[in-house]
């Protein structure tokens, strides 16, 4: 992606049909086609830390997205593989394309607003790749699809609040409060989307 990082080039992320049983690939799993060269090298360079967003390096806002630090764990694969399959059924997969990349991106640009200023040396440089932002906006979105009344409301309310759990611990990262911008920035567009929908109604009507 940007010059001197020893990453390859990346495929196109696939999303229909059986394009979603490869969105493990662009998790935290160590799939070969997936995995820059250049080992640690690399994924910083790749990353959207404070360091990197701050010297302009504004291509990791899309690198970050599709490369991975650790393998990820069996159950959390599955729900990932699950909510954007059915994302993808539901919407069609430039709906959950647009919804991944922009919570990602729009999560990650709210994190670097509140860190740039007062981030200690040690979290400028943090590595900070995965799907999780994607995957959470994804997952807010996707709670139109719920019957609309008590249901939809309870579960956007209980992911929310799932999700602040940890903001408020003593022990907080940055990643935790990424986590919760992606998923209310997820919950936000579904509201959009329901807006558009009784309008739609409305006019056919």
């Amino acid at each position: 992606m940007r010059g001197g990082s020893g990453c390859r080039p990346w495929a196109p992320c696939r999303w229909a049909g059986p394009r979603t049983r490869s969105a493990c690939s662009s998790g935290r799993t160590r799939w070969p086609r997936w995995r820059p060269r250049g080992g640690s090298g690399c994924l910083r360079g790749c990353s959207t830390n404070v360091d990197n967003l701050a010297a302009g390096r504004w291509e990791t806002l899309l690198s970050s997205a599709l490369v991975v630090e650790e393998p990820l764990p069996l159950p959390y694969a599955l729900l990932l593989v699950a909510v954007l399959g059915y994302a993808e059924y539901a919407y069609g997969a430039w709906w959950t394309a647009g919804v991944f990349l922009f919570g990602h991106v729009t999560a990650t640009l709210l994190v670097y607003g509140a860190l740039r200023g007062r981030a200690g040396p040690e979290t400028r440089r943090a590595l900070d790749v995965g799907t999780s932002y994607g995957f959470n906006a994804v997952l807010g979105a996707l709670t139109s699809a719920l019957p609309r009344g008590p249901v939809r409301t309870a579960t956007r309310v209980g992911l929310l609040a799932a999700a602040a759990q940890p903001v408020l611990r003593r022990g907080r990262t940055f990643t935790d409060a990424g986590h919760l911008a992606a998923l209310g920035i997820g919950v936000g567009l579904s509201l959009a989307f329901d807006y558009l929908s009784t309008r739609k109604t409305l006019k056919i009507g």
